[in-house]
């Protein structure tokens, strides 16, 4: 099914690329807007809090008129985002476009998750998902140095415009390309698609999962989508095409996680292991990393090695998207997924603009960089979030959801 999977997989694609872009350009944002650690994270995290106030509403619209639809028309609207953030002349304007952005890429996920679960058997899903996963990894892996390159021949505004034109073209291609099921949910109404909505969120094995989802993806995201590359400038004392060259490194990683996590997660499931317990244990590991970059005791080598371990476990967060349209089912996979994912994205926002007040607290005015005890503070308060939701996960939280 090539004419369902790759026109959505081009759109996560390019929801990855805007998602993490920040961290490459930042310093040109800082110049050309005087944007400070705290703006910075702010502007780069907006992108998450649109993405998250759409996410409960993009459910029942998933369920109720298809992923093909849906997807297609908010694709528009991240594209005119991205024109009015070329545009922009300040904080405000950067904002307003930032904010386009992530309402008009809110869907490209979930619909897919949608499609999927129409069009795939439910063995498939974690495999199909990891697929889908790894062209986000390889828009993140386009957010690093071939951005960089470009920079070196362009600026950021017509990069932006360039990329306004490619989001058009994909919303067109979603649009004339996918089929359309046969399976129809346009005969429910509102009051039903409520009422499952509901059944998502007092659902113990829901409550297990969405935790340790949220605090994995929000770290994950904290770190790598914005705030590695100023701590590889600060921290590790790399320059900006170091800087890139490393972020690529963690990109690698990360696409790799997204694939091979999700195929791991089906293969062990076959022999009784199920995704539930992978992503714990790849939680896990994750933690571990992010306390070794806390430290800042690690570089060379090692550090390049920790960040693909970093990202790759991090990327592991994302097999409870396959648990939970396993555990509800096709028909309320959409408001499920959704429901989970408006969790992740709330975690995103704070984590990422949190992350930039805590560093900020320690700016040097002059050169627009920051102390590595900020960095010390703000990656160790991640970790610690993160250790309380492992906590949950194993503890209570496993024995409420039963055998799930």
């Amino acid at each position: 099914m090539l004419s369902v999977f790759l026109p959505f997989a081009a759109g996560y694609y390019l929801s990855y690329l805007y998602r993490s872009i920040n961290a490459v350009i930042a310093p040109n944002l800082a110049a050309d807007a005087g944007v400070g650690a705290a703006d910075l994270g702010l502007l780069t995290s907006v992108y998450f809090l649109t993405f998250a106030a759409l996410q409960l509403p993009l459910g029942l619209a998933l369920d109720r008129f298809g992923p093909r639809r849906v997807a297609a028309a908010l694709l528009l609207v991240a594209a005119a985002g991205a024109v009015v953030f070329a545009w922009a002349d300040g904080l405000s304007g950067l904002v307003l476009g930032r904010a386009l952005i992530g309402a008009g890429v809110s869907s490209c996920l979930m619909s897919s998750f949608k499609a999927f679960t129409q069009w795939f058997p439910s063995q498939r899903l974690p495999a199909v998902n990891g697929m889908l996963l790894a062209f986000g990894g390889l828009g993140a892996i386009s957010a690093t140095a071939p951005v960089e390159a470009l920079l070196a021949i362009a600026d950021w505004r017509v990069l932006f415009v360039g990329l306004a034109g490619i989001t058009a073209a994909v919303a067109l291609a979603i649009f004339a390309i996918v089929p359309d099921h046969p399976q129809s949910s346009a005969s429910i109404g509102l009051s039903e698609q409520l009422a499952g909505l509901r059944r998502v969120f007092v659902d113990p094995v829901f409550w297990r999962v969405a935790p340790l989802g949220a605090i994995g993806a929000g770290a994950s995201q904290a770190v790598m989508g914005l705030w590695l590359g100023p701590w590889l400038r600060d921290v590790a004392g790399l320059e900006r095409a170091g800087v890139a060259s490393y972020l690529l490194v963690g990109a690698c990683g990360m696409a790799a996680g997204f694939l091979l996590m999700g195929m791991l997660a089906e293969r062990l499931s076959r022999i009784g292991i199920k995704p539930a317990q992978v992503v714990g244990i790849g939680m896990g590991g994750f933690l571990l990393a992010m306390l070794t970059l806390a430290s800042g005791m690690v570089s060379g080598g090692w550090l390049l090695l920790l960040l693909v371990v970093l990202a790759f476990l991090g990327a592991g967060s994302t097999v409870n998207y396959a648990v939970i349209s396993q555990h509800f089912g096709s028909q309320l996979a959409g408001r499920a997924n959704t429901a989970l994912n408006l969790l992740v994205f709330v975690a995103s926002f704070l984590m990422q603009w949190l992350v930039g007040v805590v560093i900020g607290l320690w700016e040097d005015p002059l050169t627009q960089e920051y102390a590595p005890v900020g960095y010390r503070v703000a990656f160790g308060g991640l970790a610690l979030l993160l250790a309380l939701a492992l906590a949950w996960f194993f503890g209570p939280g496993r024995r409420r959801a039963g055998n799930a």
